[in-house]
């Protein structure tokens, strides 16, 4: 929509997604995001933390239910979505005025740790795009290992129908395991 101001947050969440419920039955999920800035400070030579951006963030539906499950306290996390403000009044009677993020993606930070991610299924179309459903991602190392089970592309499993020589809908798969130039569709 125009006139919105879009925004990416990098930063780690300060507990965990607080997972709430409203009377129709819509799930929602709040926490917050604190960002640090860090510059290199030459005459010391080392690095100093800036002052911290602590930005309440919230997710509505499914997407709420995934980050509540898929999200703790302390993860890095890359969000994006739109800035609202929303005036209020507190027990005082004051005015209020505060800032959130709705977010419309949200995903675990690569650049310290692992993660896996498995394909969610949909409640609401029984697959979703490609068959599966809104991604479900879970945050944390195995080590740096291998995942526990393989993938084919688009995060399903290996061995669903989908591998290289077989049938089971896979575009660029023939019978027989041979292949040619001719595009399959």
């Amino acid at each position: 929509m125009a006139g919105e101001t879009v925004i990416t947050v990098v930063g780690n969440l300060t507990a965990d997604p607080e997972l709430r419920y409203t009377q129709n039955g819509l799930a929602v999920a709040n926490f917050t995001i604190a960002s640090t800035p860090r510059t290199f400070d030459r005459a010391s030579n080392e690095w100093k933390d800036g002052e911290a951006l602590f930005l309440r963030a919230s997710v509505w539906r499914e997407f709420a239910e995934h980050v509540a499950a898929s999200l703790t306290k302390g993860s890095r996390v890359m969000a994006q979505g739109r800035l609202k403000q929303r005036s209020y009044q507190d027990r005082e009677g004051q005015n209020r005025t505060s800032i959130e993020l709705e977010v419309d993606e949200i995903g675990p930070s690569l650049r310290y740790a692992t993660a896996q991610v498995t394909r969610a299924s949909s409640s609401r179309d029984g697959g979703g795009q490609f068959g599966g459903g809104a991604p479900r991602q879970q945050v944390g190392g195995n080590g740096g290992g291998a995942p526990a089970q393989s993938q084919e592309p688009w995060g399903q499993p290996a061995g669903n129908g989908g591998s290289a020589g077989g049938s089971g809908g896979d575009v660029w798969s023939t019978p027989g395991g041979t292949y040619d130039d001719e595009t399959p569709f």
